[in-house]
């Protein structure tokens, strides 16, 4: 038994499966008797549900090759202070981050566990830590991760950098300075300095934009959704209400009804009774006369 093998079986696993196959594979190495591989296979962790769907989209080649390649031409980006560059791939960032989780939910809905808009948000979170750090990408695209990663500071995860101007860009072609000039060499050192913390300001700023964006999005999601519960349920209201109104008609007929057949009870126990006494009096008529014809 291969422990990277089980690995790969179990973190398919909808999370609520995870444990009892883990326990069932490290049951099954101990009684083969390899009980390094036991050992291995019982250290691994069971997933967030976020953690596990981000695994179920890493497994998509193509879609994982797409995030990691933007993640390295952002990293590019910083590396060069390329202000132009950065700007035009942080204008894809965020729809391709939307667009994989996205991806995410459908596929863990195929697997049989639907998840809502808390565990996206969860899987977006992961996404944007393996644009940012090369480390929680390479966590990621191994379709092993439990829980979200930590995002790197140096390098904030989301962003358009509408906020860098063009004139702080490095000019296209640079004229160097003499080598026994220093100011300039200095000034340009400071100049960069500066554009590469006006770079990480802008980052972190659209980021806490696109946050905002994001919760405003599952906002409207979640309103759109309740007011769709809303109207189902108003629809249902008046129904019943409607369907109460007919009942309480057929409840009062019901009710005249019943008092007239209770009229019309009484008034022929009455007229039951009068037969009978009537039947009674002709039949003590018979035995009297009876019993005088056969004294005769």
């Amino acid at each position: 038994m291969d422990a990277d093998d089980v690995a790969e079986d179990l973190y398919r696993l909808p999370p609520v499966q995870f444990t009892a196959a883990r326990n069932a594979r490290v049951a099954e190495a101990r009684r083969a008797g390899d009980a390094a591989t036991a050992h291995r296979i019982a250290a691994f962790h069971k997933p967030t549900l976020a953690a596990w769907a981000s695994n179920l989209l890493a497994r998509q080649k193509e879609e994982a090759g797409q995030l990691l390649e933007l993640a390295e031409a952002l990293r590019e980006a910083h590396r060069t202070l390329d202000p132009e560059q950065f700007r035009t791939l942080s204008h894809q960032q965020h729809m391709v981050i939307a667009g994989l989780a996205r991806q995410a939910g459908g596929l863990a809905r195929q697997a049989g566990q639907p998840v809502g808009p808390s565990v996206l948000h969860e899987v977006e979170q992961i996404l944007h830590a393996a644009l940012a750090d090369p480390e929680a990408a390479e966590q990621w695209a191994g379709g092993r991760l439990t829980k979200v990663p930590a995002v790197s500071t140096d390098f904030p995860g989301t962003t358009p950098l509408a906020q860098v101007s063009k004139k702080d860009a490095e000019p296209e072609k640079p004229t160097p300075a003499p080598a026994r000039r220093k100011a300039p060499d200095a000034a340009e050192e400071k100049r960069r300095a500066r554009l590469k913390e006006a770079m990480k300001a802008a980052t972190e700023a659209a980021a806490e934009a696109g946050r905002r964006e994001d919760d405003l999005r599952r906002a409207e999601e979640e309103h759109e959704q309740a007011t769709a519960r809303r109207s189902t349920a108003d629809e249902r209201v008046a129904l019943l209400t409607a369907q109460l109104g007919e009942a309480e008609e057929e409840r009062r007929a019901a009710a005249d009804a019943a008092d007239e057949a209770s009229v019309r009870v009484r008034g022929a126990a009455r007229e039951q009774k009068a037969a009978q006494r009537k039947s009674v009096t002709a039949s003590r008529a018979v035995e009297r006369l009876s019993g005088g014809d056969f004294g005769r």
